[in-house]
């Protein structure tokens, strides 16, 4: 496990990335957590007490990647900008598990599931991971049937979230 110090920064004016709350990780400990990779991968450890898993880090282009500090993070930690996090990383290597709920929902549905299956692990993870935060029974069937109905309109998450916002 890669132990090391980060500041908890904002971008001001970076693009699509502009305002979003991150923690860098250098060029050199990146390659020491997943020696010659420069594509996203994941990590797993701690972030000071806050036990992380199957958390992508994201490559900046210059050999340095960045955590994106989510919702999750935001709450799990309670740090604002400026404070320094205590990171122990390790790569992680286990299987990506998709909402079985999802899966059998998908699977009745074979537009929907021919769609499902032409994504990327990490896109097919946008819509399980959607669907598992889902807090009430009807919360997460709502969120299961629009899936299903997206994806059987050939739509991406994100146009499958727009589509149906405000219904």
């Amino acid at each position: 496990m890669i132990n090391f110090k980060a500041i908890l920064q904002k971008f001001e004016n970076k693009g699509e990335k502009s305002g979003w709350t991150y923690l860098n990780i250098p060029a050199h400990i990146a390659q020491e957590i997943n020696p010659n990779v420069r594509t996203s991968y994941r990590v797993k450890g701690f972030l000071d007490t806050f036990e992380i898993n199957q958390l992508a880090i994201i490559p900046m282009g210059d050999g340095d990647f960045i955590i994106p500090f989510n919702d999750r993070l935001r709450k799990g930690l309670n740090k604002k900008d400026g404070a320094i996090i205590d990171l122990r990383l390790l790569h992680d290597t286990s299987e990506v598990l998709l909402s079985e709920d999802l899966l059998a929902c998908i699977a009745d549905k074979p537009t929907a599931l021919e769609a499902f299956e032409k994504l990327t692990l990490s896109h097919k993870r946008y819509f399980s991971n959607w669907v598992v935060s889902a807090k009430t029974i009807e919360t997460k069937t709502k969120r299961i049937t629009m899936c299903v109905q997206g994806l059987a309109l050939g739509m991406d998450y994100g146009e499958m979230i727009r589509f149906n916002k405000g219904k």
